[in-house]
């Protein structure tokens, strides 16, 4: 199972925690430390569309107008701390941690 965020994230560390005290195997990839492919970026937006930006972050209000019309993928390749976080690769592919994501990775 992977974890994409960042180790800083409080959200992502109560996922991580929750999955491993389910019995998960869980490894934490940090989107700063190592950003996300092309095709990684590709199937997010796909799987997500415009839910993958975190339009309530501070790197979204550190931009500029122009810096945010740029697409989601460029964004996302641009600043990868605006992806919306975490994205979970287990049973689904899930984002954030609400009650769905949570039952979608059998919690």
């Amino acid at each position: 199972m992977i974890l994409y965020g960042i180790p800083t994230c409080d959200t992502c560390r109560k996922a991580k925690k929750a999955l491993e005290a389910a019995g998960h195997q869980v490894t934490l990839r940090d989107v700063r430390a190592e950003p996300l492919s092309g095709d990684e970026i590709a199937e997010f937006v796909a799987q997500f569309g415009e839910r993958i930006v975190n339009r309530a972050s501070t790197t979204w209000r550190g931009l500029s107008e122009a810096e945010r019309a740029a697409s989601v993928p460029d964004l996302l390749a641009a600043h990868p701390t605006l992806m919306k976080r975490p994205v979970i690769r287990g049973a689904q592919l899930t984002l954030g941690w609400d009650k769905a994501a949570q039952a979608a990775q059998g919690l």
